[in-house]
């Protein structure tokens, strides 16, 4: 039994694949009316989220989705490990998620995270990176290797604030005051606020485009994710959150403001804030997104380039709905696939490594985008 908590925006398109595809679903959400709209004529299968009626309904070898926000993810992943059934989320591993791990194990249940867009798609793409460069007959110990990962949902037509709404703007602007890390240079890079350090970035699109990228969260775990030797020399290592070109500017009197803010006050205008920004730049029924995400790793030797690659997607709105919801919810769906096949090990894990999964996944992802592919720089 398949039991998908949560019906929000970007849920629906990965949720529809399970029903569709004939897996035994039910539907949890705290509104028993939205997800009746949102897949009712699919299944009838619906019911009120409550821990205690899961609870009850949760069987040994389950899966549980949580689509809901973060705070529901580790309680869910808790009662999974207590009925051996398995958790799937789109979300950042948290350290209390990763305290779960040995639990985990002991009880034979996966408890996968990370596997939606960013993350999930991302990590996709520099496991294929990581695993080509490796193989390839430039590859040395002594080279020095640069990493870059940014992805962005954007409009796909541009308005003057340089950035719309798919749902609360409440945690754009929370992620705004979040410090980052990263490498630059051979060097540790710490920064308190992201509009401290963008940059500009011209995307490998088939007419190249420029955008505004800054660092995004801790980057530097995410090389172990990504199986980087420790011995490498990595130069560059930026895991980073892409905007149209403009935004900065566009932005610069939410930045001063955000800046100023501080404690219980400083929460509750952040919340008014968020919900001025959703009533001005809230995308319109039937208004495309857009994402766009480029993964890039190079490698060189004595200052010349051997190895530089892009993973490349563009997608945007189209007769089959957003496109963020594609990309974030279908890519949870084969992760529930692949635990149904038992092709994920028991434990805490992010998006898989194991070539044959992502492969198969990257290959799914072709079918969510208008564009999709990898750009050999010293090819092209």
């Amino acid at each position: 039994m398949i039991h998908w908590c949560g019906t929000g925006l970007s849920a629906i398109p990965g949720l529809r694949r399970l029903i569709e595809g004939g897996h035994d679903v039910t539907v949890w959400n705290r509104t028993v009316e939205k997800a009746q709209d949102a897949v009712g004529d699919l299944t009838d299968r619906i019911e009120a989220f409550d821990m205690d009626a899961l609870t009850e309904k949760l069987a040994p070898g389950d899966i549980v989705i949580s689509m809901l926000p973060g705070e529901h993810h580790v309680p869910l992943a808790r009662l999974c490990i207590e009925s051996k059934a398995h958790f799937v989320s789109s979300s950042y591993i948290s350290p209390e998620m990763r305290a779960l791990d040995q639990q985990a194990r002991e009880e034979g249940v996966a408890l996968v995270n990370e596997v939606g867009l960013d993350p999930g798609i991302d990590h996709l793409m520099a496991h294929w990176l990581v695993d080509d460069y490796v193989a390839s007959p430039v590859y040395h110990h002594d080279n020095t290797v640069s990493f870059h990962s940014y992805c962005g949902g954007v409009p796909k037509e541009p308005n003057a604030f340089r950035y719309k709404f798919s749902w609360s703007p409440l945690g754009v602007l929370k992620a705004l005051r979040s410090p980052s890390q990263s490498i630059r240079h051979f060097s540790t890079l710490q920064i308190a606020r992201p509009w401290d350090a963008i940059s500009t970035y011209t995307a490998p699109l088939p007419q190249p485009e420029i955008f505004e990228v800054y660092p995004n969260r801790d980057s530097l775990p995410f090389m172990a994710e990504y199986r980087f030797d420790p011995t490498w020399k990595v130069k560059d290592f930026v895991r980073g959150t892409l905007r149209l070109n403009g935004w900065a500017e566009a932005w610069k009197d939410v930045f001063a403001e955000i800046e100023t803010l501080e404690g219980e006050a400083g929460d509750d205008r952040l919340k008014e804030m968020s919900d001025q920004l959703w009533h001005d730049n809230a995308y319109a029924e039937g208004e495309p997104d857009r994402v766009v995400l480029c993964v890039s790793l190079e490698a060189e030797k004595d200052g010349v380039p051997v190895y530089r690659k892009t993973y490349v997607l563009d997608a945007w709105g189209d007769v089959r709905g957003n496109a963020m919801a594609r990309l974030v919810s279908v890519p949870v769906a084969l992760a529930v696939e692949a635990i149904a096949n038992r092709e994920i090990a028991v434990g805490v894990h992010a998006a898989p490594t194991d070539p044959k999964l992502v492969h198969r996944w990257l290959d799914q992802v072709q079918h969510l985008s208008q564009h999709c592919r990898v750009v050999d720089h010293l090819k092209r």
